[in-house]
Order: C-alpha cells, then sequence, then structure tokens
C-alpha cells in the first residue's frame, strides 16, 4: 500500500528513498555528500497528477533544489539535460540530438536503412530493424507523389539537415526553450499532427516536425508518428517546405523566433492571424487589430499580452546573461535581485518600443529582431561589466555587493535607467524625437556598442555608488524615482556625464 504524502516525510520514509535512489542528486545523478543536507521533492508535480506517494519522491541536494524553483523534479532534470546538449554549440539540428541521446546510451541507435518494395494494390512493405511492416499507400493529386503514414521506431529516423554531402531539406535549427517548453506541453497533451519525413536512399529523413520528436525524445518516447514520402523530387520539395514557411505561415527561418513567441504567448490566435489569405503583410498592429476586432479581447488586454511577448523575447537565458538573476516572484532575492516589474519600469521602458509596429514580419529588414537582440546585448554589458559580481553569500560590508545593492534597488536602476537612455541618444547621435523612442530598433554596430559600453562603464565608476555604509545615497533610495533621479544628477550623475563629460 503506498504511503500518503500528507505531511513531511519521516526518517523511515526517507530511508526507503534513499535505498532507491541512493544518496544521489535526482536532477543530475551526482552524489550528495555526508555533510550536505538532502531535500526531498516530487518527480511528477501534484498538479500533472503526479501520485501522492514517496514512489513519486526523490532526493535533491540543497543547490539544485533551490534552482528547480516551481518546476517539477522530472521536468528541471531534463531541463539541465537540455542545457547541457546544447551547450555543445550552435546550430543544433534533430540528428546532433540523436548523436548525444545515442552516446548517453538513452536509444541505441538512429538512422538504420529501410527497405521498400510497392505492391500494385495500393501497399508499401518495410522492412527495417529485422521486421517487416505494410503500410496503405498515398497518392498526392498533384505532384503524383506516393506517400503513406506509418508510426516508427526512433532507429530509423534522422534529421534531414544535409549530413553526409546529401541535399538537406531542414533549414532550420532547434531552439532550446521550444524543445522545452513542447517537452511539457506533450507530457499531458496529444500530439495533433505527425512529423513529416521522405524515404530517400534507404533513409527515413524528417524535415518539418523535428521539434516536436526533439521534444518527445526527453520524454522516452521511442516510436513515432509519420507522414512519409517516397523518393519525391528534393528541389520541388525543398522549395514547397521553403515557400510554405514564408509565405503561408508567414514565417521566415532569420526571425523563427520572436514569431515563436508570439504564438508562445497568444496560441491559437496568432496562429489563425498569420494563416490568414488576406492579401496584406503580417504586422505587430495588424495582429493586434485583429483581436481587439475579432476576438472580443479589451485593448488593456491585448497591450498587456504583447508587452509580455517583447519581455519573454528579450529574457532569453540561453542569450541573456542577467536572466540567472532574475526572481521568477513578485519579489526579489538574496539570489534574485532583479524582478519583471523593476526591468519593465526600468531597462525595458527606456529600451524596448512598446507599441507595435507596422513593419512585414517576412520582411529581411524587419527591427523588432534587432532591437531585442541590442537590449539583450545591454543586459550582457551590464553582466559583464559590474552585475558578475553579484554573490547573494556577500553582505553589503563587501564594497562591490554594496555598490550592487545601491544601483539594482528598484528606484535607482528606474533612475539611472533614463539617464542611461539620454546619454546613449548623444552617443549615438540619435536626434529625431520619433527615433528617439526606437533607441535600439535598428541595426547598430560594434562600434556603437563600444560607444555604449563606455557610458555603462561611467555609470559604474560614479565615485557615490563606493560611499560607506550609511550615506545619504542609502537613505535617498527609499524615495520616489524622480527624488532619486535628482539626487544622482546634484551628486555629478547626469547625462552629460555618462556621455563621457566631466562629473
Amino acid at each position: 500500500m503506498a504511503t500518503t504524502l500528507k505531511r513531511q516525510l519521516n526518517e523511515s520514509e526517507k530511508e526507503i528513498v534513499l535505498r532507491r535512489f541512493g544518496r544521489k542528486c535526482f536532477a543530475t545523478g551526482h552524489e550528495i555528500s555526508e555533510n550536505e543536507s538532502v531535500h526531498f521533492d516530487h518527480i511528477k508535480a501534484f498538479s500533472a497528477d503526479g501520485a501522492s506517494d514517496i514512489g513519486n519522491i526523490a532526493p535533491m541536494c540543497a543547490e539544485h533544489n533551490l534552482q528547480k524553483g516551481t518546476l517539477p523534479l522530472g521536468d528541471f532534470r531534463i531541463k539541465l539535460r537540455l542545457a547541457a546538449f546544447f551547450q555543445r554549440g550552435r546550430a543544433l539540428t534533430l540528428r546532433h540530438e540523436l548523436e548525444y541521446l545515442k552516446e548517453e546510451g538513452i536509444i541505441s541507435s538512429f538512422g538504420e536503412s529501410v527497405y521498400h518494395k510497392i505492391s500494385e494494390g495500393n501497399e508499401i512493405e518495410l522492412e527495417y530493424c529485422n521486421k517487416k511492416e505494410t503500410y496503405r499507400l498515398y497518392t498526392c493529386p498533384v505532384t503524383k507523389w506516393k506517400y503513406f503514414y506509418a508510426i516508427l521506431p526512433v532507429n530509423v529516423l534522422n534529421s534531414d539537415d544535409g549530413a553526409e554531402g546529401k541535399t538537406g531539406l531542414q533549414p532550420r535549427d532547434l531552439i532550446q526553450e521550444k524543445v522545452f517548453e513542447l517537452y511539457r506541453h506533450l507530457q499531458y497533451n496529444t500530439v495533433l499532427h505527425p512529423s513529416i519525413a521522405r524515404l530517400c536512399q534507404h533513409k527515413i529523413l524528417i524535415f518539418d516536425g523535428q521539434h516536436k520528436i526533439a521534444s518527445l525524445l526527453w520524454s522516452e518516447r521511442k516510436d513515432f508518428e509519420l507522414k512519409i514520402y517516397i523518393e519525391p523530387d528534393p528541389d520541388k520539395l525543398g522549395n514547397t517546405v521553403i515557400f510554405a514557411h514564408e509565405r503561408f505561415a508567414q514565417t521566415k527561418f532569420y526571425s523563427q523566433i520572436m514569431v515563436d513567441n508570439l504564438a508562445r504567448i497568444f496560441d491559437r490566435q496568432f496562429e489563425e492571424y498569420k494563416n490568414r489569405e488576406d492579401g496584406e503583410p503580417k504586422t505587430e498592429s495588424g495582429f493586434i487589430a485583429f483581436l481587439t476586432q475579432t476576438k472580443q479581447m479589451s485593448k488593456g488586454d491585448v497591450n498587456k499580452r504583447f508587452l509580455s511577448y517583447l519581455v519573454h523575447s528579450t529574457l532569453d537565458e540561453s542569450k541573456n546573461k542577467i536572466v540567472r538573476l532574475v526572481s521568477r516572484g513578485n519579489r526579489s532575492t538574496k539570489e534574485t535581485p532583479l524582478t519583471l516589474d523593476m526591468l519593465n519600469k526600468s531597462l525595458f521602458a527606456n529600451f524596448l518600443y512598446r507599441e507595435p509596429t507596422g513593419d512585414d514580419l517576412t520582411d529581411v529588414k524587419q527591427l523588432r529582431h534587432k532591437e531585442i537582440e541590442n537590449l539583450i546585448r545591454l543586459c550582457n554589458i551590464l553582466d559583464e561589466e559590474i552585475l558578475h559580481h553579484w554573490d547573494a553569500k556577500k553582505t553589503n560590508q563587501d564594497s562591490v555587493q554594496n555598490q550592487l545593492s545601491r544601483m539594482f534597488q528598484s528606484k535607482s536602476i528606474m533612475a539611472w535607467s533614463d539617464l542611461l537612455k539620454d546619454a546613449i541618444l548623444i552617443k549615438l547621435d540619435i536626434v529625431d524625437r520619433d527615433e528617439q523612442a526606437r533607441i535600439f530598433y535598428r541595426e547598430l554596430s560594434d562600434k556603437d556598442f563600444e560607444k555604449i559600453r563606455l557610458a555603462v562603464q561611467r555609470l559604474i565608476d560614479w565615485n557615490v555608488w563606493k560611499s560607506p555604509n550609511e550615506s545619504p545615497i542609502d537613505r535617498m533610495l527609499a524615495n520616489n524615482k524622480e527624488r532619486v533621479k535628482t539626487f544622482f544628477r546634484d551628486n555629478g550623475l547626469t547625462v552629460s556625464f555618462l556621455a563621457g563629460g566631466r562629473e
């Protein structure tokens, strides 16, 4: 009979869990030392129908238990494993993931050969992995290509990404966040559409739906639903794939992350909008109008969700170094001194253009993606110049930690962000009022960012940050933003100083 967890585990129950797993952290499998406390948590969350007995409990080290936040333990372990995989490099595809999973012993093989024979009765017989299966065969009425539907094991799958000198039809790389979110979604929801592949030279090559398969593999799924074309014309099929993505889905591959974020925040509403065949370019402003006119959503709700899209795009933990310091809740902590509300009222308020634009989302000159990249680069400069010193274990008796605490208090960052924006406008020579509202909505060069870094360095070098404890700045930072900004200017932290003038 299962032991129901309506209370803290007692010592005998803890021993049962430790006998099952050993004194190892479930997140990574590393040993938990004898002088370190063992934490216990649910592998599968109650909210996801996780069992409320000790069979659903595993040990964790204190560090990983803190890091996982609100994620179920099983999901957190997968998140860490995904991070380890994506650290292998950039431009990773499904093939790279299959190679990684084979090396880790999670799958035994992939990309094995498949042999087929077509009968006169509209059937196809496949021979693979020492077995034979027969499937019904269909014919496309337009191209006359033959295709069939099948559930096939991972052992015969590979990515259609042009490896081994072949022409590849899959131009997109895997996106870490998308793989993880799909992994979580597909644990509790069905797969609506099969992935699409071609049978070419005895290989099953996936060219559409690779994220779906990549995410399911982390759930230890071994068999996958597929629609498979038999030896289609690769040039014609390749053009069809690109045309479908660019024209009908209104999604160019270079800006896929931004469009994915729109879809993630707005779900089916964005899918419905981007697939409308109305002859109009697909834009942010067009999408907002579509929502307010057809979905009976209030303007306030639409604007709130649109801002979430911009913020979500900026807080990409694979690119933005300060994300590790952003609290998941509404309050800052010693480990996470920044909050989303704080960033919304400071850096995001000054460097994100919050109005939906009329720029075509498929235009190669579309600048929203550049704006997000520029803001992430500014965040990374702040991390490289000062924030990387943040240490939750240190107190304000440490001079650097004291400076950081002062700089990144709520009213402080709100005040100096205003000044920093005006200084950057001067350094980038942006004088037009409309352009000033879109300070980062443009292509910026490395030389431009050298100027921005100098302004950040001037901000950090302001001598008042380094004042002894209990100095006037400590009392002042409890006031509202305008009073703090006035204190800054009165004590030498001015736009002119940040732009290169004297203090």
